[in-house]
């Protein structure tokens, strides 16, 4: 119960996390990427780095944490890699991409989503590049 506690109340130092509205509205963004991917509620947890307990109240909106640092970063890379699909993508991949078991470099067979769990940020940055660099940016 404490270590869930402690993921609430974590302040972060950008200003945006300690303002209620842009907290609810990331936190918004992030349910509806992650929805959208149709992650189970651990796997959707786990990539957000939360307790399943916060991520449910993230997900029915009672969450009334802080977001740290590292939740304002997780937070742009999925909602980056969301945008990034479907300016990729048209179609079922747009959406299903994360999920879809993938030969590429760095994914060794396995589906995004599971190597960015286990990678953390760095994964989610390579994933995020990857994306970028198939739609030709940078």
């Amino acid at each position: 119960m404490k270590a869930a506690l402690a993921h609430d109340t974590i302040e972060a130092p950008a200003s945006a996390a300690r303002d209620p509205a842009r907290t609810q509205t990331i936190t918004r963004a992030v349910v509806k990427a992650t929805s959208a991917w149709e992650l189970t509620n651990k796997e959707a947890a786990d990539l957000f780095d939360v307790p399943l307990a916060t991520w449910s109240r993230m997900k029915d909106g009672s969450f009334k944490g802080r977001l740290d640092l590292d939740k304002i970063t997780r937070a742009s890379l999925i909602i980056g890699i969301f945008k990034g699909l479907r300016l990729l993508f048209n179609g079922p991949l747009t959406y299903g991409w994360p999920k879809t078991p993938n030969k590429g470099p760095g994914f060794n067979g396995h589906p995004p989503v599971q190597v960015m769990i286990e990678g953390g940020i760095p994964a989610m940055m390579a994933v995020r590049q990857h994306i970028d660099a198939l739609r030709g940016g940078t």
